[in-house]
């Protein structure tokens, strides 16, 4: 399986429709002067999806010593409108989902 039939296949999993794949947009997010992200957001059309008709998609590597990869999909949905905006909306995510665990 390629990683746009991987891709598609979670978001198959994940959000129950099927998707088609449009382009391939290369994205370099920074903060402060920092490169805090840089790699390439798949952009998908869904059909059927109850709340939009396209999503963001991409996966990085982890820290699992079995070589397991994160998968990230991000609705298009306002504010979320393109592949940059979808790369911050995950890592705000992410950070909440870190200050979280922290707490507990």
């Amino acid at each position: 399986m390629n990683y746009i039939e991987e891709l598609k296949d979670v978001i198959r999993h994940l959000h129950g429709v099927e998707a088609t794949h449009l382009e391939s947009v290369p994205v370099t997010e920074k903060f402060r002067g920092k490169t805090i992200w840089d790699g390439v957001v798949e952009v998908f059309e869904l059909k059927g999806h109850p709340q939009s008709n396209r999503m963001y998609a991409w996966a990085h590597e982890t820290d699992d010593p079995q070589g397991k990869r994160q998968h990230v999909t991000v609705l298009h949905s306002h504010p979320v409108t393109s592949p940059q905006t979808a790369v911050r909306a995950a890592i705000i995510q992410e950070f909440r989902t870190l200050d979280t665990a922290e707490e507990t």
